[in-house]
């Protein structure tokens, strides 16, 4: 079937646990996050040979998937009230800013007859999720310590996904101290400080990441390979494990320039074009609807990406080396935004490598 990711599961297991040995040599406990890839059960077990011992995800429905792999689970989207109960059955700890939604969170574990684990999140300036008045954090953990099915396992962060502020020792060296600062409110050890994500990995890799940072909650980095801080790869990864494959239902000699007046093209944007004169084209089967307009890359470099609409990839074959005939398929690397875009696409199938 066309489109189709292919997945290398060999390479997915020997990233994870060059990322964990990483984090083990820092002192710092890793949290697979498999959100990118829908949490697919297949997957995640490809991650867990690698050693890791807890996955995390976005939604509560893929920790359900998940439910029969033997690791910790961790809700990183603060739960919605509607959805406690799943919460706390599905998954171990989940990352809360809010009193009200904490309090009902204490209440369904009680129904359940069960504890669940809360991380606080507090908001260093990315300005996503989190308390960001360090008063009202510490308020908020006092009360949360003093219920009586809830386990205050920690303070977490997030940083580069909204407001794209890097960690550093400055910032996350607040994190440290709020942390230190619940830990003599409540009289109780913090267990983690959850310092972000495959954004924080440049700290690890120049030994600046603060002592006290004993968790992190990694996706990008193992998946494809890079830090996301500043998007380098990280040596002795594999930075492929994900392709996309797609078909060409169309191959001509057009110009380089629309003919006529030009407006909005379909999603608002206002394309601009270089006049290069008439050029081989080819469209592939595949379009924004699937991969979301993020990064692809072309394995065969001499294929240059012109655009996308919502069902079709255009692209400038020109300069192939390779004679390009409809029905032949064209191969794509991946980003981490086109990876989880082509993960939620149920018009893109799903194979593995050697299968």
């Amino acid at each position: 079937m066309n489109p189709r990711m292919i997945i290398n599961l060999e390479q997915l297991t020997e990233n994870a646990s060059t990322m964990l040995k990483i984090c083990q040599e820092n002192g710092v406990r890793l949290s697979a996050v498999t959100k990118a890839f829908c949490a697919v059960p297949k997957i995640a077990e490809a991650i867990l040979a690698a050693g890791i011992e807890s996955l995390a995800d976005s939604r509560i429905e893929n920790l359900e998937k998940m439910a029969n792999l033997d690791a910790e689970k961790m809700l990183l989207r603060l739960p919605m009230l509607s959805e406690v109960d799943k919460v706390v059955r599905f998954a171990d700890i989940s990352l809360n800013s809010e009193w009200e939604t904490i309090k009902l969170l204490n209440k369904a574990a009680g129904r359940q007859k069960t504890r669940h684990g809360v991380l606080l999140m507090f908001d260093l300036g990315d300005l996503r999720e989190g308390v960001f008045n360090e008063d009202e954090l510490l308020e908020l953990a006092q009360k949360t310590s003093r219920l009586d099915y809830i386990d205050l396992k920690g303070v977490g962060t997030n940083l580069t996904c909204f407001g794209a502020v890097i960690p550093d020792e400055n910032n996350l060296g607040r994190l440290v101290k709020i942390a230190n600062d619940i830990s003599n409110i409540t009289g109780e050890k913090i267990e983690l400080i959850s310092g972000g994500n495959s954004s924080s990995i440049h700290l690890l890799q120049k030994g600046k990441l603060p002592r006290s940072i004993n968790h992190l909650r990694i996706g990008e980095a193992i998946l494809i390979g890079t830090e996301a801080a500043y998007g380098t790869k990280i040596p002795g990864m594999h930075y492929h494990c994900f392709r996309l494959i797609a078909e060409l239902i169309e191959i001509y000699d057009k110009p380089s320039l629309p003919i006529g007046e030009t407006g909005r093209a379909v999603f608002g944007e206002i394309p601009h074009f270089e006049d290069r004169g008439v050029r081989r084209r080819a469209i592939a089967a595949v379009g924004k609807q699937d991969y979301a307009g993020h990064d692809l890359q072309t394995v065969d470099n001499d294929i240059k990406i012109l655009g996308a609409s919502s069902d079709h990839l255009i692209l400038d074959i020109d300069d192939a080396k390779n004679r390009y005939r409809v029905g032949d398929e064209v191969c794509f690397n991946l980003g981490y935004g086109s990876l989880l875009a082509l993960s939620t696409s149920p018009y893109v199938a799903k194979g593995y490598e050697g299968e």
